[in-house]
């Protein structure tokens, strides 16, 4: 993971991330109107931004549903050992598998928290079978299937 960047933002900056993150689309005459900058200072401060490592990506966000993956379900993880090996292997094998959309490693209970992303429960199944094993360091796993998602968010509280 990278360090925090010495970047300070300020208020524009604020504003240009909070526009992009509504509207990564927009075109840079229209984000400088709506920061208040002309366009030429406007494009610097997002060069800098993206420089800096704030502005990692940009990305389309996609109905889950509509591209044949109706299914999020949530794998609480405990590794087999808490080795820097079993550890690494465990990471290296959840970044190779597109369905681990995000991967977090816990403190707490579990060892890592996966959101898993799939067309449907038998899908999950052979994902889970397959790929959420010893082999990949995980001693076991408890999945929760969420019933309705009440509120989703990409854009960072700024």
């Amino acid at each position: 993971m990278k360090k925090p960047n010495s970047h300070k933002l300020d208020g524009i900056d604020r504003r240009i991330l909070k526009a992009l993150q509504r509207d990564g689309r927009m075109q840079n005459v229209e984000l400088a109107k709506e920061v208040g900058l002309s366009p030429s200072p406007c494009l610097r401060r997002v060069k800098l931004l993206e420089e800096a490592g704030i502005i990692r990506r940009y990305v389309a966000v996609l109905d889950q549903a509509k591209v044949g993956l109706a299914l999020s379900l949530f794998s609480r993880v405990w590794l087999t050992a808490q080795d820097a090996e079993t550890i690494e292997t465990f990471i290296a094998a959840m970044r190779r598998l597109p369905e681990v959309v995000d991967c977090y490693i816990m403190l707490g209970d579990s060892d890592a928290l996966l959101r898993v992303v799939v067309a449907d429960l038998e899908d999950y199944r052979r994902f889970q079978s397959t790929h959420l094993t010893r082999k990949n360091g995980i001693q076991s796993v408890k999945t929760d299937l969420p019933s309705e998602v009440v509120k989703q968010g990409f854009a960072l509280p700024l």
